[in-house]
């Protein structure tokens, strides 16, 4: 498969070095590992580690930021970090009140956060896992705990950022998390499929007039393969899977992420975006917020997922709270870097 790099095997450090020279001011990286950790952490509060495996960018590296992330523990491609980049980014964002994980629900992350999390404690830094569990595809709702995390995590972190800007404490912190992932519903359908760098086929086959319903974001096939439908009959099935199973009900206030999967135009996604908001008016659901972009992806994945997170009035007072990191607006010259939260030094 083509790609825009040199060598396959030194994609992660030149990403990283592009990276740093973007965003170096702000954002530090631990050393022996393509992590990255904010600077000038405030004291005495609550860390957020983040992570998995690297691939899906924006996710994770550009939700670092104050009332995001703290840091970043990443591995190689769809891989997880290993426990010992976890701890290094653990004791980098320690400040004496813990440190909450949130990843995604998949096997090798929940391996190596557990691990990471018992060699934390014996260096006496308390840790939370918050697991994101919000995929609806494979996996009935009594058996949630069960189900893969995809791009909901944007939702969870964002509530768990927030948190610990505003000085909750540990436990305080993961409650909210969860509550957040309890009410956190993702669907996906892909078109293409997606592909690893340096690997020369795709991840899976799709003949022209076929859809893969409930895609992975490792490139791993989703619960079905169906045939193309319109956009219109694509996003009704989508929002119907997701509204059913919370379940989500009139006069609720959702916040609504539109996610690209990396290779979808915004052309497309704004059909699609329409559609959701149709069907919202007419379930008499109010959308508090929503966002359509490339927030979490796969390699060359078209398609695109649709993720819902329903607010009370705690997650609302979270999710308006102020953030800042490279996605906070595509718009801003220098996002990372807001005049408020700046230091006599100008970095904040």
């Amino acid at each position: 498969m083509k790609k825009l790099i040199n060598d396959p095997k030194n994609i992660l450090p030149e990403m990283m070095e592009g990276y740093l020279g973007v965003y170096g001011d702000v954002l530090r990286q631990i050393e022996s590992y393509t992590s990255l950790v904010r600077k000038n952490l405030e004291p005495g509060k609550v860390g957020l580690l983040v992570g998995g495996g690297s691939g899906h960018e924006p996710l994770f590296l550009d939700y670092l930021g104050p009332g995001y992330a703290d840091g970043v523990a990443q591995g190689n491609v769809f891989a997880s970090p290993s426990p010992d980049n976890i701890l290094a980014v653990t004791k980098a964002i320690d400040r004496g009140r813990g440190v909450v994980y949130v990843f995604g629900n998949h096997s090798g992350d929940n391996l190596n956060f557990g691990m990471a999390a018992e060699l934390a404690a014996q260096e006496g830094i308390k840790t939370h896992i918050v697991l994101v569990t919000d995929d609806v595809a494979l996996v009935p709702p009594e058996r949630m705990k069960d189900r893969r995390g995809i791009a909901g995590i944007i939702y969870v972190m964002r509530i768990a950022g927030a948190a610990c800007q505003a000085g909750y404490d540990l436990d305080a912190v993961r409650d909210v998390a969860e509550k957040a992932n309890s009410v956190t519903r993702t669907m996906g359908v892909a078109l293409y499929p997606g592909t690893i760098p340096g690997e020369p086929k795709a991840s899976f086959e799709l003949a022209e007039d076929e859809i893969e319903i409930g895609l992975g974001l490792h490139g791993e096939p989703g619960a079905r393969t169906g045939k193309i439908k319109t956009a219109d009959e694509i996003v009704d099935e989508m929002v119907e899977a997701i509204v059913k199973d919370v379940p989500y009900k009139k006069n609720d206030d959702v916040c609504v992420l539109v996610n690209g999967l990396g290779a979808t135009s915004r052309l497309e996604l704004m059909i699609a975006t329409r559609r959701i908001l149709q069907d919202l008016t007419k379930l008499g659901i109010h959308v508090h917020d929503i966002k359509v972009g490339n927030f979490a992806i796969c390699q060359e994945m078209a398609g695109l997922s649709i993720t819902m997170m329903r607010l009370d009035s705690e997650l609302m007072k979270l999710y308006d709270s102020p953030c800042y990191s490279a996605m906070t607006s595509q718009f801003t010259l220098n996002p990372l870097r807001p005049q408020s939260h700046r230091n006599s030094s100008g970095r904040y």
